[in-house]
């Protein structure tokens, strides 16, 4: 019997495959009978969460991020070409390198310097170029603040400013906690609405504090108002996108809220101005515990790093204000969660003072209250940084950040200590910061194996 060609039906099938949605029919033409594939009502994309989500098992397994922040650092010829991880005593985690992979992590993207949220969200394993968080919101629900649709939080410090409107220190000389109290109550004593928004001013840690302004029509992002250098007056907040008129009303209030704050502080040195980062509003983003079946624990010192992990559903415990106490803590918890994330600050607090003795003492105080967390040893260990600071620097950068992989099935590298060279030479390689918490549940037993 022959076989009649029809563009009309070569047409129609090629379309009909270009879409996998429509897959369910294929329609021969007139007269003819309907053909349904094989794999007709199934979809042909598939994505990487999806394949994940499909083959977790709940063991029970127990987990531990813990993340020094800051932590990579570059050799250079002044330190001997050695990083403080490099020259710090760590017998502890020393032992714990014998018996794990290394590699290094790329916080965001090759090149890229992340801030302290993309950096975290990468570790958390969301991708940070997808979602994109204001530091402002973070540092607001670390400190307990409830945000409104609606809102626009700015995460803010006081800094020094000469008689010409020069910043001439960033962080205030890293005042008090207890002057931030002073002069956050001062502001918010004086300026409780600009126009028709409320202005909400929390005091933080240190020189930090949040700024909240709650009203109609507001929306972020918006540029920072930190010039991110000393010798340059505070810049002026501009919308990110600047055909958006919610954002270009956001931008005018804290204009507006400059001109009414800084008179307040003149003459109040060192902290006579401040500077506002990571102006936003709250996104939407997926709960830890549904995307990676595991009850999530923060222990962190800092606001900011107890947003964050409020921000993906994690459950922060107050308390703690040393690492020796967050260690403790852990061992408290152990039965009650299956996923530990604790937060390291030192090390990139000195990192950007440019200071390599005392990160390199950071480091060795984090190594000596190790043993208390390994009381109750988790069944996977993460050691890491959630970006680099190297001290020569001053500064966040884009090099990979080291990372320790510890747990019964993650092999040795044979390495004896953890450092930035070792890491170098480790089987992980160099991957996305993203992919880590895989790896960790992977090494934790948790996925069935893909296909037959």
């Amino acid at each position: 019997m022959g076989c009649v060609f029809s563009w009309a039906i070569l047409i129609q099938v090629i379309n009909r495959f270009a879409n996998p949605q429509a897959l369910n029919w294929l329609t021969l033409g007139p007269g003819a009978s309907t053909i349904r594939p094989r794999l007709a009502k199934r979809s042909y994309s598939m994505s990487i969460d999806s394949v994940y989500s499909d083959l977790t098992l709940k063991n029970g397994a127990k987990m531990a991020l813990l993340v020094m922040d800051g932590l990579g650092d570059i050799a250079i010829a002044a330190t001997d070409y050695k990083t403080p991880l490099e020259a710090a005593t760590t017998p502890n985690l020393d032992a714990l390198a014998k018996d794990s992979a290394q590699g290094r992590l790329i916080p965001a993207a090759h090149g890229i310097t992340p801030g302290s949220g993309p950096g975290h969200l990468g570790l958390f394993g969301y991708d940070p170029l997808k979602y994109e968080v204001g530091r402002g919101v973070i540092e607001a629900l670390g400190l307990g603040l409830e945000l409104q649709s609606g809102d626009v939080a700015a995460r803010a410090n006081f800094c020094t400013l000469d008689t010409g409107g020069l910043v001439t220190d960033r962080r205030a000389g890293r005042i008090e906690t207890e002057l931030c109290e002073e002069r956050c109550a001062k502001l918010s004593e004086n300026i409780r609405q600009i126009g028709d928004a409320e202005v909400i001013v929390t005091p933080g840690k240190g020189h930090r504090f949040v700024i909240i302004f709650r009203g109609a029509d507001l929306a972020g992002p918006l540029s920072d108002t930190d010039p991110h250098r000393e010798g340059l007056p505070i810049a002026q907040s501009q919308p990110n996108n600047p055909d958006c008129p919610k954002a270009q009303k956001a931008a005018k209030l804290i204009g507006h809220f400059y001109e009414v704050a800084l008179p307040l502080l003149a003459g109040s040195e060192p902290a006579n101005g401040f500077l506002m980062r990571g102006i936003a509003h709250q996104p939407d983003i997926p709960m830890f515990a549904e995307r990676y079946a595991m009850r999530p624990a923060c222990l962190a010192v800092y606001p900011m790093y107890k947003g964050l992990a409020q921000l993906v559903g994690m459950t922060k415990h107050e308390g703690p204000q040393t690492i020796e106490e967050q260690f403790a803590r852990y061992t408290e918890l152990y039965d009650e969660y299956e996923f530990f994330f604790v937060h390291y600050k030192y090390t990139d607090m000195y990192g950007e003072d440019g200071n390599f003795e005392a990160k390199t003492r950071a480091i060795e105080d984090f190594d000596k209250a190790l043993p208390i967390l390994l009381e109750k040893k988790p069944d996977v260990i993460a050691v890491t940084g959630d970006h680099s600071t190297p001290c020569a620097l001053k500064g966040h950068s884009w090099h990979p950040q080291p990372v320790l992989l510890h747990s019964n099935a993650s092999g040795s590298d044979k390495l004896d200590r953890f450092t930035e060279t070792n890491c170098n030479r480790g089987s992980l390689g160099i991957i996305e910061a993203r992919h880590l918490i895989r790896l960790m549940q992977a090494n934790a037993l948790m996925f069935d194996k893909f296909g037959a």
